[in-house]
């Protein structure tokens, strides 16, 4: 009988029961996984089975984040009797099936396994490594399934003339702790003046190669000289193509040469070369350069020597071609740090590595230059305690934040998004269009955050674009392409048509970038002005509260349980539906990112999102429906228009683009219509 990939249901409590006994069988190997985690997985939709014969002989256990684009592979498990049958592969490519939208999927391994031919065989790229919490100290290997998506950052022309790759010996020569014979000729490629002529990058064979060096030391630092290379990520499929196509032009033209893995190997860096986009490759492997030219017959690559492209720079130019995501508490309270007053911040913000409190104080006190305009503002809480610092100012088109902490509190992890997000707004009202923190001694809160909203390591500090376009795909990428190309960095190649998840990353990383031509769906959502002063302060309270971290960056918001076709990602307009004034009570008074939908009774409701709603139970009750359940609408970074857009005008808007409007409930509007009140909303004249 035929092997079927299933999903599992949580109604299919029979077949979930078998995946459950099966992985059983293998705990020593996966790990301990209760029964109520295989339900939960069913219930997320992260769980496919192989079934034949009714019997399952196979599953795969994964998770899908919800603040991340990746899907997290927890089991991939196979009946051993059963193995050899590709049935990993029908689940691995099930998974791929199902969810295309996500990045890829990322799982981990213990090292000792000798499990990476089967990652390999399967599409997965080693990446990275981390110690295991058993008794062992045993190291996981990191594995990575790219989906295909342009990732930001990466896929852009290379300033330098000529982008070549490297293979593993090469790369050796150059950043390896060993010395290597013969060395010379592979530096020269990072001779001074090569610096504006040639990049190097690589592709995924040599993380393999790193993946399999035995010392740990040397592995370790390997992985960590990666940085600086390019990376290149080519289609696993259409680099298998290209291998099998260079394997069967070897052995008809070299037939002495034993077809091994060490052949395949070297037949993989030029097929990912090739695949890449392109055509030459650096090596000093004397087995590589024999198949040079079999490599440019079949797949136009040219293998040389390192010396060939330190002398022939020009020449081999003339082969290249390249493709290129509630702070709200009153409790809190914001002041400017006050002259005099920076020893006494010591003992809630000194950070470990060298930052020392005198040199941490003299620091603080640095920022009154004259020169510069500097803020130096102070949180403290509801005790008055201390609880973040941070100090800003705006350089020509830069904002630059050389001070940001947070204390030890049960909020800092909040906190620290929730500045993140204060600063991005400071950058955009002031007209920067590049963030840059400089604080040399981030906290590990701090630098997870920032890594959260988009920002990236870029001589020594983390640096954000703040794209402030509200356009097509083209007109974002010019935008953060130039600031790009002035940081010298690279930055991600956008295309109509992005999937909605794809899209989201983008717009989360380029705050407030909104891609308009993209596959991510826009909704308008009716608001009583009761929540929406709860929510958003608009309509403003009689007697106003403190937003000294201004919107909450994290909310939810409670309605009926009919579906009106909501899907996420997804970007919302709050329209507040009733007004105290006529047509003109009515408006559009700001966006958010729709970051879930969950549809469940009250109560479950209010357990789940209670740390973030201004909602009670009861009002969580209220908003249910005759069938007892409601919805939840989990949304962030709600962006407040400076200029509500009125109902009278969104009326017009409409009406001059020929479009629908429905406004008694939560409905889908096209992107078109929100691109124009986003604008609308936005207008200073």
């Amino acid at each position: 009988m035929a092997i079927k990939v299933l999903p599992a249901s949580p109604a299919q409590v029979e077949l979930i029961d078998k995946a459950v006994t099966l992985g059983d069988r293998y705990t020593k190997t996966l790990g301990l996984l209760t029964p109520p985690a295989y339900r939960q997985a069913a219930e997320n939709g992260g769980l496919l089975v192989a079934v034949e014969a009714d019997e399952v002989i196979g599953y795969a256990l994964f998770g899908l984040p919800k603040r991340s684009a990746h899907i997290r592979l927890a089991h991939l498990c196979v009946a051993e009797e059963q193995r050899g049958r590709g049935i990993a592969r029908l689940l691995v490519e099930a998974i791929k099936q199902r969810y295309p939208q996500r990045l890829g999927i990322k799982a981990k391994c213990r090292r000792d396994y000798e499990l990476s031919d089967m990652w390999t065989s399967l599409g997965f790229v080693p990446n990275g490594e981390v110690r295991g919490r058993g008794r062992d100290g045993e190291i996981l290997d990191g594995w990575w399934l790219d989906l295909g998506h342009p990732d930001l950052f990466t896929e852009v022309e290379s300033d330098a003339l000529l982008v070549v790759t490297v293979d593993h010996g090469v790369f050796a020569d150059l950043r390896g702790l060993a010395e290597t014979d013969d060395a010379e000729e592979s530096r020269a490629l990072e001779a001074g003046w090569m610096t504006d002529l040639v990049e190097l990058a690589y592709t995924p064979q040599l993380v393999h190669q790193i993946r399999d060096v035995g010392d740990t030391a040397e592995r370790q630092h390997q992985r960590a000289a990666l940085y600086g290379l390019r990376q290149l990520t080519p289609a696993s499929e259409a680099v298998a193509e290209r291998t099998a196509e260079l394997l069967k032009a070897a052995a008809e033209s070299l037939a002495d040469l034993p077809v091994d893995a060490t052949l395949r190997r070297c037949l993989h860096y030029v097929a990912e070369t090739s695949c890449a986009g392109l055509q030459v490759l650096a090596t000093r492997n004397p087995l590589l350069s024999r198949l040079a030219d079999v490599a440019w017959e079949v797949a136009r690559v040219r293998v040389v020597a390192p010396s060939t492209v330190t002398l022939h720079v020009d020449e081999l130019r003339q082969a290249q071609v390249y493709r290129p995501a509630d702070l709200m508490g009153t409790e809190f309270r914001s002041s400017e740090v006050a002259p005099g007053g920076e020893d006494e911040l010591v003992a809630f913000f000194n950070q470990s590595g060298g930052d020392d409190g005198s040199a941490f104080a003299e620091r603080l006190r640095s920022l009154t230059d004259d020169t510069v305009v500097w803020r130096r503002e102070l949180l403290r809480d509801g005790q008055g305690h201390p609880v973040a610092l941070y100090a800003w100012a705006l350089d020509g088109r830069t904002l630059i934040v050389p001070v940001l902490r947070t204390a030890g509190h049960p909020l800092e992890e909040t906190l620290a998004r929730q500045l993140l997000f204060l600063l991005k707004r400071h950058g955009r009202d002031c007209g920067a269009e590049i963030m840059r923190i400089s604080d040399p001694h981030l906290s590990a809160v701090a630098k997870a955050a920032a890594g959260d909203d988009g920002f990236f390591e870029h001589d020594g500090k983390f640096v954000a674009l703040l794209v402030n376009v509200c356009g097509t795909a083209a007109e974002v990428e010019a935008v953060a392409g130039g600031l790009a190309r002035e940081l010298t960095v690279e930055a991600a190649s956008l295309h109509a048509g992005m999937p909605a998840e794809v899209a989201s990353v983008v717009e989360r990383a380029w705050w407030p970038a909104k891609v308009i031509d993209s596959e991510l769906p826009s909704f308008l959502v009716p608001i009583e002005p009761r929540w929406s002063t709860e929510l958003f302060n608009v309509p403003a309270m009689l007697l106003p509260r403190s937003d000294v971290l201004g919107i909450s960056r994290e909310h939810v918001y409670y309605r009926s349980s009919g579906h009106r076709g909501e899907s996420v990602p997804a970007r919302l307009l709050w329209y507040v539906s009733k007004g105290t004034a006529g047509m003109d009570g009515q408006m559009v008074v700001g966006s958010s990112r729709l970051d879930e939908v969950l549809i469940d009774t009250p109560d479950t409701l209010f357990s789940k999102f209670e740390h973030l709603g201004v909602y009670g139970r009861g009002e969580v009750k209220a908003a249910a429906d005759a069938s007892g359940r409601a919805m939840a609408l989990r949304f962030s970074d709600a962006e407040i228009f400076p200029k509500p857009v009125t109902l009278r005008r969104l009326t017009s808007l409409t009406k001059e683009l020929g479009l629908p409007l429905s406004l008694i409930s939560l409905s889908k509007i096209s992107n078109e219509l929100f691109q124009a009140v986003y604008k609308e909303g936005h207008r200073t004249t």
